[in-house]
């Protein structure tokens, strides 16, 4: 059984893309070099798919620097404080887009399903997070697509999308999941720099799981 698996190289896609191995599923992981700033979470990606041993692994590169609009693609300041409303990292249509390139590849892979690590707890504002964008994206799955004119559309899965932080964290663990490979930090480097706001969500969830996060940052 095919499933179509969006990697970031983020903690919470690497823990969806483990839930969906351990359901069986035999994974076509989509990784999307999109002009982000933050390039090592691509790298981070391959070497969490190599952990999972997925059956193949694509790197799709996109420039969404043009529209820009971001603080991860553009000249734009990333926040240390956290934001009211959608903040400035917000990535103008990069769920939808991602969930159509997946929707694409679900189509020629007969994939039952597409796993996507969006979480609605604890998150950014980010509006394509939430479940309402999501059952919307199903509804083009069935309307836009072959399979879904057939009555046989893939399902989009969200495993973690009620959990918080320190949930999904406890969640990797229990499946052994790659956590030492991935990357959350919004900039580049060696080492996550500990202050942006994906940065504190994961380190907060390590803290609330009991746990010492395993990747390295700038200040420790």
């Amino acid at each position: 059984m095919n499933a179509v698996c969006l990697l970031s190289g983020g903690l919470d896609s690497c823990v969806t893309a483990a839930i969906a191995a351990s359901q069986g599923y035999e994974l076509h992981a989509l990784t999307f070099d999109y002009g982000q700033r933050s390039q090592k979470e691509v790298r981070c990606a391959r070497a969490v798919a190599e952990a999972l041993d997925v059956v193949d692994h694509r790197i799709i590169e996109i420039d969404l620097r043009n529209p820009g609009g971001s603080a991860l693609t553009d000249d734009i300041d990333i926040p240390e404080e956290r934001q009211e409303g959608i903040p400035a990292t917000y990535v103008p249509a990069r769920n939808t887009i991602f969930l159509s390139y997946a929707l694409a590849h679900a189509e020629v892979t007969g994939a039952a399903s597409i796993f996507i690590g969006v979480t609605a707890v604890d998150y950014s504002g980010y509006p394509d997070c939430r479940p309402e964008y999501i059952e919307a994206m199903q509804r083009v799955a069935e309307l836009g697509t072959k399979r879904g004119i057939e009555g046989n559309a893939p399902v989009i899965q969200t495993p973690v999308i009620e959990m918080a932080k320190h949930e999904i964290i406890r969640r990797g663990i229990e499946l052994d999941a790659p956590l030492e490979r991935t990357w959350s930090c919004y900039r580049d480097g060696d080492r996550a720099c500990g202050r942006c706001d994906s940065c504190r969500l994961r380190l907060e969830g390590f803290a609330r799981a009991g746990l010492e996060d395993p990747i390295a940052y700038a200040d420790k």
